[in-house]
């Protein structure tokens, strides 16, 4: 064991030892208002938040599987349709994509950036499905089913391309509802609108989580549902609290899914950091970009195509013997992790699909070599030197073969 100082994986302590007054100001406040659950300290965080992701309406919910939950029945998928989405992603995105009522199904992803293949969402349409003109509804050969939405999610941090996956839900009448869960600040250039876009405002809706660990990670389970669109608000606000349009007035069943005053509290103070955190993350990514290729070392690094602006909510780099690797990074005190080690088609959970090995090559074979490397804002740049260092004495050196 390296004797050196330790190196986390994620150092959420520091971030709060910084705010600690701030932070401990909200809870005060909160025993002394006995405000604990919803109420203006709610309703200025979704302010604020819809300002920071350029969107009309921001609407907090209890964590990010309640979020994408209450998009997707806000926005219109029912019982017995399909939902697209990726395999590589947490079990989340499909937990929320069944407790609706609809099928998952999966398409591959880019090699290069882990997001959803726009190409591989128009061969699952064209190859699987028809397209019914006079109803406007696309149906599964196989079952018989509509499908009715895509759910692109912005891996590690970076957006998936919304422009083409905009294009094709236009086409094919879909509703596409964005996983932002890991994408806090993710900006993408649109070319069909010449503008950068924000996370969260390029879907009919979106979903965040606010876990701990997130770029905006609140002290506890949180989330949060952005829109454009009016009724799509509305009706999540209904679905999170019980159905109800006013108290003891239930228009429909819903959930017990709110985003409780403290924290939305505790948010409101991280969010005025966020930008600035964001940028140091962007900072440290570039480091490990400068320091790899000086190294040598041979892995694939992060890559970032010229019309994205990712947040590295993750530094995910790619390596054949990630298990090797992994075990003397730990050797040294170095935290790692892999995410996510097995594609969602693959887990027992989801063996009823009848999806092996082969199905979904490209995600295959990325969770079988990706590693994730420390990153954080207050990661240091002798800390990712020696990082570097290790990886290096273990890997070898060659040709890094992507760069961010």
């Amino acid at each position: 064991m390296n004797t050196k100082q330790s190196i986390p994986f994620l150092d959420l302590a520091t971030t709060h030892i910084e705010l600690e007054e701030e932070l401990t100001g909200v809870f005060k406040s909160a025993l002394h208002t006995a405000g604990f659950i919803g109420g203006p300290v709610v309703e200025q965080f979704e302010q604020a938040f819809a300002k920071f992701c350029r969107t009309t309406h921001c609407i907090g919910v209890g964590n990010g599987t309640d979020a994408l939950r209450f998009a997707l029945a806000a926005a219109g998928v029912k019982l017995g349709d399909i939902v697209i989405t990726v395999p590589n992603t947490f079990i989340a995105t499909t937990e929320a994509i069944s407790q609706v009522g609809a099928e998952p199904r999966f398409v591959d992803i880019v090699e290069s950036t882990y997001n959803m293949d726009p190409e591989k969402v128009r061969e699952y349409l064209q190859t699987f499905c028809t397209f019914d003109e006079c109803l406007g509804v696309v149906i599964e050969n196989q079952s018989g089913k509509p499908v009715t939405a895509i759910v692109p999610v912005h891996l590690y941090g970076q957006m998936a391309d919304m422009d083409a996956l905009g294009e094709i839900a236009e086409q094919y009448n879909l509703i596409v509802i964005e996983d932002a869960c890991q994408a806090h600040g993710a900006q993408y250039f649109s070319n069909k609108e010449n503008r950068w876009r924000t996370a969260g405002s390029m879907g009919r809706a979106a979903a965040f989580s606010f876990y701990p660990g997130k770029n905006l990670g609140a002290c506890g389970e949180a989330g949060a549902v952005t829109t454009n669109d009016g009724i799509i608000a509305q009706q999540t606000r209904v679905l999170r609290d019980h159905g109800q349009s006013r108290k003891y007035y239930h228009d429909i069943e819903g959930y017990n899914g709110r985003l409780d005053a403290l924290q939305a509290g505790l948010l409101s103070v991280k969010l005025r950091h966020l930008a600035e955190w964001n940028a140091k993350r962007r900072d440290a990514a570039l480091r490990y970009q400068e320091l790899f290729q000086e190294s040598g070392v041979e892995l694939t690094l992060p890559y970032e195509p010229s019309n994205s602006k990712a947040v590295y909510h993750l530094y995910v780099v790619q390596v054949g013997d990630r298990d090797h690797l992994q075990a003397e990074l730990a050797q040294h005190g170095i935290g790692t992790g892999i995410h996510y080690p097995i594609p969602l088609h693959l887990q027992k959970a989801y063996a009823s699909m009848g999806l092996g090995r082969g199905s979904f090559p490209v995600a295959e074979s990325a969770a079988a070599r990706i590693l994730s490397l420390p990153m954080f804002p207050h990661l240091s740049s002798m800390a990712q030197a020696r990082i570097v260092e290790v990886v290096k004495r273990v890997v070898g050196t060659g040709v890094p073969s992507a760069s961010v």
